[in-house]
């Protein structure tokens, strides 16, 4: 197949005059031809695969464009990168690797593009386009990649097995390449998967976590985490997310089946929202439930407690995969935890404190927390899933309608502590947090609007009150 369509790029053609005067073959493999033959847009990095040293071609490219302080080599790997533009090339001698059982570092020797082909990990990431020779523009797919590509097939180029004990990160890779374009795995390269999940444990949870978010960057990302549960990785990379599962059946009562319902919640959101750790918390927002759930007589199943329970979980989690501990966590507990909070809100005669709460506590979360909530409306009723969303809408309005009047969402106390301490000449004590506390309490409560001029006059009699209590302790 002729693809001098794909190479008529600049970049390729500096290539190619690079790798002729250093008497090479080059080729251009992997994403940029998978991504090409597929009409999607291209991907900024580049491979590029040379018969000899991919070092010194890279050398010979960086002096050509003028990038020789940009250029990286990673001389253990054979490898080199440089700059181009918006591109990020990378050159590498075609290679041969053997693993270690322990490992997923290969040994690497010097190979025939045959070779190199072969330790791919898809056949669709296996095709490459000669940039120069005498088989300039043309495309050489060993392994059937441009028929798996029509097909929508994910297959490896060689036994699948011995593919993913090599480097168990492409049973990862398969799943994500089969969520991000839709693609089915092949069984037998389904079962290879399922037979080396075991071996996902030698692979960094860094490695692992790049993998899984990109899964969770897709449209649809249950289509990536139904494939994790089934092959076993589910249960080993989020064992929290795998123990949803199931049904239980007490003296005829049954509960809701929680992990396929997430995965619903998962794609709802993620219809309507780039957030990547709103996506989490809506993969997380139930985990609390196989801990919390008892059956009682009257009500059936009950999950009392579950979002709190799930809001501790998802710390563990998050040390566990090395995901960053500051702002996404906390975003992701106070959803979780939140997660039940505007449901109740829908009821009739609901007092203006709580709306008033849920904006306090809230704050800036609070349209992430809602959609959330939103998003957890699974039913297959449509009237019912029409006046949930309705009753939600109402709870929308009634929060605005609040917030314009009192000002409550990251609220701040119109009297600070220090001024509390200044007022009534106190030092940090117990005693200035039960004012600042009182304070908020007043205010959302509805006791006293959200001003100046009234909080200073509540905290002058709550002083006196408290004043008094404790004379007449002393009594």
């Amino acid at each position: 197949m002729d693809l001098t369509d794909a190479i008529r790029d600049d970049v390729f053609t500096l290539i190619s005059r690079c790798a002729d005067e250093c008497n090479t073959t080059a080729y251009v493999v992997g994403g940029y031809v998978r991504d090409f033959l597929l009409k999607r847009p291209l991907p900024s990095d580049i491979d590029i695969v040379c018969l000899g040293s991919g070092i010194d071609l890279a050398e010979k490219f960086a002096e050509a464009v003028q990038r020789e302080e940009d250029l990286v080599v990673f001389k253990n790997f054979g490898t080199a990168m440089v700059p181009f533009g918006n591109l990020q090339i990378e050159f590498v001698g075609a290679r041969k690797e053997s693993y270690r059982r322990d490992s997923r570092k290969p040994s690497v020797e010097v190979g025939t593009l045959e070779d190199d082909q072969k330790r791919r990990d898809f056949t669709i990431n296996a095709l490459a386009i000669a940039l120069n020779g005498e088989l300039k523009g043309q495309l050489i797919d060993p392994f059937g990649g441009v028929a798996h590509l029509s097909k929508g097939i994910i297959k490896t180029p060689l036994d699948p097995e011995i593919t993913f004990s090599d480097d168990p990160l492409r049973m990862m890779r398969a799943i994500r390449f089969a969520a991000q374009l839709q693609f089915t795995i092949e069984e037998e390269t389904f079962q290879g998967i399922c037979s080396q999940a075991e071996r996902i444990s030698i692979v960094s949870k860094e490695r692992v976590s790049d993998e899984l978010h990109k899964i969770m960057h897709t449209p649809r990302p249950s289509i990536g985490l139904r494939l994790m549960f089934e092959c076993g990785l589910m249960k080993l990379i989020l064992p929290e997310v795998y123990a949803l599962h199931g049904v239980d059946e007490v003296d005829g009562h049954q509960h809701k089946e929680n992990f396929f319902h997430t995965l619903e919640v998962v794609d709802n959101v993620a219809r309507r929202s780039g957030n990547l750790w709103l996506r989490y918390a809506a993969l997380f927002h139930d985990i609390g439930k196989p801990l919390t759930k008892k059956v009682d007589p009257q009500q059936g199943w009950t999950f009392h407690g579950h979002e709190l329970v799930g809001s501790r979980m998802t710390k563990k989690i998050f040390e566990r995969m090395k995901w960053p501990l500051g702002q996404p966590l906390s975003y992701v507990q106070k959803l979780i935890a939140l997660s039940s909070r505007p449901a109740a809100l829908t009821v009739e005669n609901t007092t203006d404190s709580a709306f008033r709460r849920l904006l306090f506590e809230a704050g800036d979360y609070l349209d992430d927390l809602i959609l959330l909530c939103e998003s957890d409306i699974t039913t297959k009723n449509h009237q019912k899933k029409i006046k949930f969303l309705e009753n939600y809408a109402t709870v929308r309005k009634k929060l605005a309608e609040i917030e314009e009047k009192d000002k409550i969402r990251n609220w701040k106390p119109p009297v600070s502590g220090d001024e509390i301490m200044e007022m009534f000449n106190l030092k940090p004590s117990k005693k200035v947090g039960m004012l600042k506390d009182s304070l908020k309490e007043a205010i959302l409560d509805g006791v006293i609007p959200n001003d100046r001029h009234a909080a200073l006059k509540f905290l002058k009699e709550k002083f006196k009150t408290l004043t008094a209590e404790v004379n007449t302790d002393k009594h």
